[in-house]
């Protein structure tokens, strides 16, 4: 293919896609688009501001006005961006395991992604972009030139999420996390609006038994200069 204006990488919770997309946005000095942190930002307020999650018209509601701002690093804690709602920094305050847990919930919600994939087609039609997400080359950007979708085992991702958190200093459950995870993959895999899904034409890698560094050669590989 000539230069993707497009990437698009798919795939489900800790999978390794973000790490991915990152460095690989880097090496082709392309823009990095994580586009999870938006669903994030919007269950951390919704969390914050609606006594319950299953009212849905309120979280749709709240979706649509917040502000959601995705910028270059700020600080150098480990962070890969910094996500700003409504001016306020919460870069690690989306990753909390609250947010974690409630996420999948949030964003199946269809006034919730209409409200985040607008936004996110806009930047990803600006071109030269590596933008990653759940269902980026099925309904966010299906015009990707390059659809790639990069799975791994719940166990093997438990365990990367595991690592990630310790590695912060926080707690980490690897039986919680692992349940946590099935059970968002089942939501995620089953939602009606957007399920995660490959897109029809994206190529598939498996990561269980690759490091990250082979995952980003493997993709290169069909990036032609």
């Amino acid at each position: 293919m000539d230069e993707p204006r497009m990437i698009a990488i798919d795939g489900p919770a800790a999978s390794g896609k973000s790490t991915v997309a990152e460095i690989l946005a880097q090496e082709l000095n392309y823009t990095f688009f994580d586009t999870g942190v938006m669903y994030r930002a919007v269950t951390l307020m919704a969390l914050n501001k609606i006594d319950d999650l299953n009212n849905e018209s309120a979280v749709v509601e709240l979706a649509e006005s917040i502000d959601i701002d995705v910028r270059k690093p700020s600080q150098e804690d480990g962070r890969k961006y910094d996500v700003w709602v409504d001016g306020e920094d919460v870069t690690w305050k989306i990753r909390q395991p609250e947010v974690e847990a409630n996420v999948s919930k949030v964003s199946a919600y269809p006034g919730v992604r209409n409200a985040m994939t607008e936004q996110q087609r806009r930047i990803g039609h600006k071109g030269l972009m590596v933008m990653v997400g759940r269902d980026i080359g099925t309904v966010v950007l299906p015009d990707a030139d390059l659809k790639i979708y990069l799975d791994a085992s719940a166990e093997e991702r438990a365990k990367r999420r595991c690592e990630e958190l310790k590695a912060r200093g926080d707690s980490a459950d690897y039986d919680e996390i692992l349940n946590a995870m099935i059970k968002r993959d089942q939501i995620d895999s089953t939602r009606a609006v957007a399920p995660l899904k490959p897109a029809e034409d994206a190529i598939m890698i498996d990561s269980d038994h690759m490091t990250i560094e082979e995952v980003v050669r493997a993709i290169k590989k069909l990036v032609k200069y």
